[in-house]
């Protein structure tokens, strides 16, 4: 096959293969619709609840920590407002799980589309990622009733926390399934991998207990300092700046209790989130964009 002339690229051909990049997510909007689309109705397709598993899980996981580490570890007795400081987190870590690991299988679970026909590649794990969105909405819901239960209000400072921390968490957890969909397509390995990862996440930042705890165990360490750089652990903090810092059950407990408070509240280190987001998405986007000529081939 001839490729086409100048011309004919002007009046809107253009060679196989050839795309907007890292931009085909804007550029192709319609396409990616219609995939977001049919992800949902493929993951509930045969089921009776539907979107209500985007409550019931969250709930199980939500109460089985609380009793297992705020009623018989008794943490909820020197944390208070335990149940928002515990579920703030939970919301983190299960975003991040669902994107980084829907996005790791995009290629691969959508191996007939990517194999037979044409589409920009980089819309497969773009649509997990607002698929994910989608389901972490309820759960954002349930989080904002429950903390307004112990008498947080919205506040501009919230807010900024609020939309610092979702768009470190996505940007980051997005530059990390770029990269692992390249590389899972060509070695299956990898998604057991980031089950790993995933699996391991919730431990390796301050959901399930407070950031002093590990600063009184490994403070002034190299893994102290490791620990402060996770891109969780900022996410974490700032979603408790934004829904559990600031509630007067805290503010009380605070004047008489200073480890409440985060490291360089109320933001903390989140220039250096914003940072490591940045190029993690860089270099997850490199990636991806110099192995997706080998997709169809791979699969």
């Amino acid at each position: 096959m001839r490729a086409p002339s100048r011309a004919e690229q002007a009046e809107g051909w253009r060679a196989p293969g050839q795309d907007a990049g890292w931009l085909n997510p804007i550029k192709e909007r319609f396409l990616l619709r219609l995939l977001v689309k049919k992800e949902l109705r493929v993951r509930y397709r045969g089921s009776v609840l539907g979107m209500v598993w985007s409550y019931v899980k969250p709930a199980v996981q939500f109460i089985v920590f609380y009793i297992a580490l705020g009623v018989f570890l008794q943490l909820q007795r020197d944390t208070p407002a335990y149940a928002v400081y515990l579920f703030s987190g939970i919301v983190v870590v299960n975003l991040f799980g669902e994107v980084f690991g829907n996005a790791t299988r995009s290629i691969t679970g959508n191996g007939a589309l990517v194999a037979k026909i044409y589409l920009p590649s980089q819309l497969f794990p773009w649509a997990s990622m607002i698929v994910a969105l989608v389901h972490f909405l309820p759960q954002l819901l349930v989080l904002v009733v429950g903390a307004l239960l112990f008498g947080w209000l919205p506040s501009p400072t919230a807010a900024v926390a609020f939309v610092l921390g979702l768009v470190i968490l996505v940007v980051f957890t997005m530059g990390l399934g770029m990269l692992t969909a390249a590389l899972n397509a060509a070695f299956r390995d990898v998604e057991n991998f980031v089950d790993l990862i995933v699996m391991v996440a919730t431990w390796l930042s301050p959901v399930l207990y407070r950031i002093s705890m590990v600063e009184e165990a490994i403070g002034g360490t190299i893994w102290w300092w490791l620990y402060q750089l996770n891109p969780l652990t900022i996410v974490v903090e700032l979603f408790h700046v934004a829904f559990w810092r600031y509630g007067p059950s805290v503010v009380e407990a605070t004047a008489s209790d200073p480890s409440l408070t985060m490291p360089g509240e109320p933001f903390g280190l989140w220039w250096a989130g914003l940072l490591i987001a940045a190029v993690t998405f860089a270099l997850g986007t490199i990636v991806f964009e110099r192995s997706k000529r080998r997709f169809a081939q791979e699969l």
